[in-house]
């Protein structure tokens, strides 16, 4: 973390930001995983006045590669800031302004402590939390597994195989990107990175089928 001298203000100032701002709700859908996230406009809505009545303010700006520093900045002069590295799952333009978005929203809660519900968008992106299988008697768990199912290679590369090479290279792309992905949490990555896609069908049901694979090994 890289600060001035003296951070006195400053932090007397994130401190009445913090018993002001009110708690952040989780207003945006991610339909693959019918869950909700808090959206960036939904937190910058929440946090703008609060920070003006304080002083505050920030910015945010991508440095190096894929790498994002968010600096918050006292009325005096005082400030504190820090950079964190992401990678996209695609090296794109689309990719790039999506990665930058999801940091962009994870920063500002991460540096001025705001109160936001319990995230999904990535699915914590460290690792999916599932129900513990070995928490089941292993009976039961054989009992309940659904019915074996194809090979995603077969499904993902026969509908790979519908589509036009050069008219739908970039999914194509992305759909080999599903194809190749090994847990639950890189699917929902590769979901918020391209879920402007959310509606294509051919980009749904392959997301739905590897997950669906995924959690039934």
């Amino acid at each position: 973390m890289e600060k001035s001298d003296i951070i006195t203000d400053i932090a007397t100032a994130i401190c009445k930001f913090q018993g002001a701002v009110e708690k952040i709700r989780k207003e945006a859908n991610n339909p693959f995983f019918r869950s909700k996230y808090a959206s960036l406009a939904n937190i910058l809505d929440v946090i703008r006045q609060p920070l003006f009545e304080n002083g505050l303010s920030f910015v945010q700006f991508p440095t190096g590669e894929n790498e994002l520093t968010t600096m918050i900045m006292h009325t005096t002069g005082q400030y504190i800031s820090d950079t964190y590295t992401m990678r996209p799952v695609k090296n794109d333009p689309q990719g790039l302004g999506s990665c930058i978005t999801y940091m962009r929203r994870y920063a500002l809660g991460a540096i001025l402590g705001l109160n936001i519900d319990e995230d999904d968008d990535a699915n914590k992106a460290s690792g999916l939390k599932e129900k513990d299988k070995s928490s089941v008697p292993e009976k039961i768990v054989k009992q309940q597994a659904p019915a074996p199912k194809p090979p995603s290679d077969d499904y993902i590369n026969g509908v790979i195989n519908t589509l036009d090479p050069d008219a739908d290279s970039s999914l194509i792309v992305i759909l080999d990107e599903i194809n190749r992905a090994t847990n639950v949490a890189m699917l929902s990555t590769i979901f918020s990175t391209y879920q402007d896609l959310a509606q294509n069908i051919d980009f749904k049901n392959c997301l739905t089928h590897k997950k669906n694979e995924i959690k039934a090994k």
